[in-house]
């Protein structure tokens, strides 16, 4: 495809993510007017609208747009290294890992503050992926995609049912964490997300860079090596924006399923397979998907509203079963 329509896709994507910021600013329990939000942001005036898309609208609409393009383009980063289609940071255990070490911090330690959440994400992160990797070397042929899966598979099962434990044998641990744990934007400060913006733009940046060796490195290793490329820094390089990714995101707004699985495979069919472009649109469409999903999740049980988390599996089980079988027709 001309470089010419992936650019004018990127402009048109970036608009579209505008509008959609807005309209996540908008719409709620209170429905204000695009007018309003924007002199709210420009020249707020004290009356309580202002003060509702100020202090509670704009940080959650922030928090989507941010999480969403992190956690979409660790997933794209994971495919693109792993050669695995199903290579999620939820699918593969690292926010399974993440939200461990908070919930096992919030039971030890009795941290109630979603602030202080975002250290022990990103060690349960590094830790989840660091034993991923080494537990899917261990079998037959190596790092295989299948292997990749399995072991993620298996990691994922016995570190949830760690966090059930814990969950269990503490009421208090339960009631504080209880909606960060299914993954929710409700609450978010900008203390929160100033806090965590260094992890997820040094994370988004390297994770940037990286676009022209993860297209090498899909053509496999031993092309990618014959080429010349140093792929054990490339891998090295995109475990740690993962890390960044995904654990950022995590102490934000809690394990968010499947966005890291569909997001790439869906940009793929306007971009094709080059990594320097599936990585952007990857967080843009991110961003646009996950505020959008916010807005319906305030939306469809007004005035009650559902945890954005909660949201996600409705989309992305159909499409993750959809996956499978046509992997197994090949």
């Amino acid at each position: 495809m001309p470089s010419l329509m992936l650019i004018l896709g990127i402009v048109l994507g970036c608009i579209l993510l505008l509008v959609c910021f807005v309209a996540s600013i908008a719409l709620g329990a209170a429905d204000i007017s695009p007018g309003e939000v924007l002199q709210a942001l420009t020249a707020p005036n004290g009356s309580t609208e202002h003060l509702i898309i100020r202090t509670v609208r704009f940080p959650r609409s922030l928090a989507a747009l941010f999480v969403g393009a992190a956690v979409a383009m660790a997933g794209a980063i994971m495919q693109g290294l792993t050669r695995n289609p199903l290579a999620d940071p939820g699918i593969l255990g690292i926010n399974a890992g993440a939200a461990l070490a908070v919930v096992a911090a919030t039971f030890w330690l009795g941290i109630g503050n979603l602030g202080l959440y975002a250290g022990f994400a990103l060690v349960g992160a590094a830790i989840a992926a660091v034993a991923v990797y080494g537990l899917g070397s261990l079998g037959r042929g190596g790092m295989t995609p299948l292997n990749l899966t399995l072991a993620g598979a298996a990691l994922t099962a016995l570190v949830s049912s760690l966090t059930s434990g814990f969950l269990i044998l503490s009421q208090r641990t339960m009631e504080e964490i209880r909606f960060w744990m299914v993954g929710s934007l409700s609450g978010r400060d900008m203390d929160l997300i100033l806090q965590v913006l260094p992890y997820l733009a040094v994370g988004l940046l390297l994770g940037l860079t990286l676009g022209k060796q993860l297209t090498t490195l899909s053509l496999g290793e031993a092309i990618a090596q014959g080429l010349g490329q140093k792929t054990a820094w490339v891998k090295g390089l995109g475990a740690i924006s993962v890390v960044l990714l995904a654990g950022g995101s995590v102490a934000i707004a809690g394990p968010i399923g499947f966005l890291g699985l569909i997001i790439p495979h869906m940009v793929r069919f306007w971009t094709g397979a080059d990594y320097r472009w599936i990585l952007p649109y990857s967080a843009l469409a991110g961003a646009i998907f996950l505020l959008l999903a916010d807005v319906v999740a305030r939306l469809i049980l007004q005035p009650l509203e559902l945890p954005v988390g909660l949201i996600m599996p409705l989309l992305g089980a159909p499409f993750f079963v959809y996956l499978i079988r046509s992997r197994i027709k090949r």
